[in-house]
């Protein structure tokens, strides 16, 4: 890449990183500060689907708007929204006012991601794309290393304090942005205004006959997948082995800095030795495997090293797919972004709630459900790719 590209990446990588850190700093004291307000369990999962359920409307409509007036306004928006759910986050009290921060939340990260990966489309060629999407991609990843730690750390002076900073955090990105960061594009009058809000629905049919409605399945599998395995993994290895909040919390952190060493240092070299539609059914595959020999890990080290092989292989997913989406995207890549974001939010719904309802019936339900899923999805993947005539395998 070019200084001026690398400059701009990083401008990125600083916003996607506040972004997610700043979210991720609230995770460690949520069950604590619901129990301090009277809530419990159930109040934990509607702000996670709460969350996910706002994304997920909004995801289209945000896509749209980031190609019709630009990049920078939709990453700034963004960025203010999650700003704004914070100060409200901290200031109140209310279980329901709680709920409204997140659906502010929500539609703050579907403004905020897709106009970061076009933005990143719109500043790499083919051949660079993938390593912009990694950077993007591992940002995200270590936001969610480092939050929580930094939460954790702060609670320990004042239960709400993690809020407080996660917001003024928050705030310094808005200020960041305004001042360094620059459109990516021209915007023309032809493209210059949101005047197409179509309904959610109507995008996600118009998605169907996109050329890249299979990656769009494939991040959802993904994101159900992983989203069901993140959600019973404190509970499962719990019950099974006994593990400690500290054994949970090592699982979680070295799972995420896997996460970003892969997308930082592997995920480029792979992409342009093999091809995006070789990585994505290998690592596909992969996903499965782990999810099986889960059923048979008799050790806590031995379910954790699969956890890590589990992170290791979606971490690798995750920018291929994003790639993969941009490439097949043309000119419209503020749109395949949204549906991709919409997609991935789909998944982070159904999957936490599908799989605590299975985990009610057995514990090893929601492993088994997503062996099955992915088995499924990796023969969709190789049916597609046939199709397409070796179009995956060049210009990588």
């Amino acid at each position: 890449m070019l200084p001026e590209q690398k400059k701009k990446i990083i401008v990125l990588m600083i916003n996607m990183f506040i972004a997610i850190g700043s979210f991720g700093i609230i995770i460690p004291i949520l069950p604590a500060y619901l129990v301090s307000i009277g809530e419990g369990g159930m109040a934990a999962g509607l702000m996670i689907a709460i969350f996910a359920g706002a994304q997920f409307i909004m995801s289209p409509i945000a896509g749209k708007w980031a190609d019709q007036v630009g990049r920078r306004k939709m990453i700034i928006a963004g960025l203010s929204g999650l700003t704004i759910s914070m100060f409200v986050f901290y200031f109140s009290d209310s279980i329901w006012v709680l709920y409204l921060s997140r659906v502010i939340g929500g539609i703050g990260a579907a403004l905020l991601i897709p106009a970061i990966f076009a933005y990143v489309a719109d500043i790499t060629t083919m051949d660079q794309r993938a390593k912009g999407n990694s950077y993007i991609s591992a940002a995200m990843s270590l936001g969610i290393v480092i939050g929580p730690g930094i939460g954790g750390f702060l609670a320990d002076y004042d239960l709400k304090l993690p809020l407080l900073v996660s917001a003024m955090v928050s705030l310094v990105s808005v200020i960041f942005s305004v001042i360094v960061l620059k459109e990516s594009r021209e915007v023309t009058p032809e493209t210059g205004g949101p005047n197409e809000q179509d309904a959610m629905l109507k995008k996600l049919a118009q998605s169907i006959h996109k050329p890249y409605f299979i990656p769009l399945i494939i991040t959802l599998v993904m994101s159900f997948g992983l989203m069901a395995y993140e959600s019973v993994l404190g509970l499962f290895v719990d019950n099974q082995f006994g593990a400690t909040p500290k054994q949970i919390a090592v699982m979680i952190t070295s799972t995420g800095i896997v996460s970003v060493v892969m997308q930082l240092l592997v995920v480029e070299r792979l992409v342009r030795r093999f091809g995006e539609g070789i990585i994505l059914n290998v690592f596909i595959a992969v996903t499965a495997v782990c999810f099986f020999l889960s059923l048979f890990a008799s050790t806590y080290v031995l379910f954790f090293m699969i956890t890590l092989v589990v992170f290791l292989a979606t971490s690798i997913l995750r920018p291929v797919l994003n790639t993969l989406i941009s490439k097949l995207a043309g000119n419209e890549q503020g749109f395949a972004m949204g549906m991709n974001n919409a997609y991935m939010s789909i998944g982070n719904v159904i999957g936490p709630l599908l799989a605590g309802v299975l985990y009610d019936v057995n514990i090893i339900y929601p492993f088994i459900l997503g062996f099955v899923v992915l088995g499924i999805t990796i023969m969709v993947s190789v049916t597609w790719q046939k199709n397409k005539k070796g179009m995956l395998y060049s210009d990588s």
